[in-house]
């Protein structure tokens, strides 16, 4: 059971047996007393399990969607998935989603045939070349994707219509790309936006998550001194 009607299930559960919960025997251990409703209302902490359920989807609801539409092969987007995008997903991949609409037929049927399609894509595109290391890439990244079904898509009509949506999806852009790399946020983009994602994309989510704080976009990393120019 799961979503709505879980979430409405707990609310009535706890109004019925919020008050004696606390006077039940509880037989859980503290890590499972948010594993169900049965362990919830036993050890009297259903409200702090909705409490904390209600929190985590908060948090996911809050997270930072980057997009970015780019050419597979072209210097300036390949620099700065590799060198801006990936880096600042690894650090504060909490707290953000990345949408990748790429033209190039072999990163469109990794983004819709593995999870790990963007370790591989990153992969790619931080090498000398970016078709040659395609193969490589899938074998550290994604061993359980065949490279002949990759293939298959590629040289297929899957591949086509994959690269077909993502013509779409481009022209669709408002206001229309003038160029690559196109960055989003949230689905919106404005100059102001791209210029910030492309000196600090990393300080750039930070801003503009408005969930809890987190750690890596706490105080800390304004403290960070450079002594490499000390004498």
């Amino acid at each position: 059971m799961k979503g709505p009607l879980l979430l409405l299930l707990t609310v009535w559960l706890y109004t019925q047996y919020g008050d004696c919960a606390a006077l039940s025997s509880c037989s859980y251990p503290p890590s499972k007393w948010c594993s169900s409703l049965e362990a919830a209302v036993q050890c009297g902490v259903l409200k702090e399990c909705l409490l904390s359920n209600f929190t985590k989807s908060h948090q996911k609801v809050d997270t930072v969607e980057v997009g970015l539409y780019y050419e597979s092969l072209c210097p300036g987007c390949r620099q700065f998935l590799s060198l801006m995008l990936f880096p600042t997903w690894v650090m504060l991949g909490d707290i953000m989603d990345v949408k990748l609409v790429p033209y190039g037929n072999a990163q469109t049927c990794l983004l819709h045939m593995t999870g790990a399609a963007f370790p591989v894509i990153f992969c790619m595109e931080s090498s000398g070349d970016v078709i040659k290391m395609a193969k490589n890439c899938m074998e550290v990244y994604a061993p359980d994707l065949k490279w002949e079904s990759l293939m298959g898509c590629v040289n297929g009509d899957q591949g086509m219509q994959l690269m077909h949506q993502n013509a779409l999806a481009t022209q669709g852009l408002k206001p229309p790309h003038e160029y690559v790399p196109w960055v989003t946020i949230n689905g919106e983009h404005t100059d102001e936006l791209q210029d910030k994602a492309m000196d600090s994309l990393y300080t750039l989510v930070c801003s503009m998550y408005k969930g809890p704080k987190i750690p890596a976009c706490g105080q800390s990393q304004k403290a960070y001194k450079s002594y490499c120019n000390k004498e």
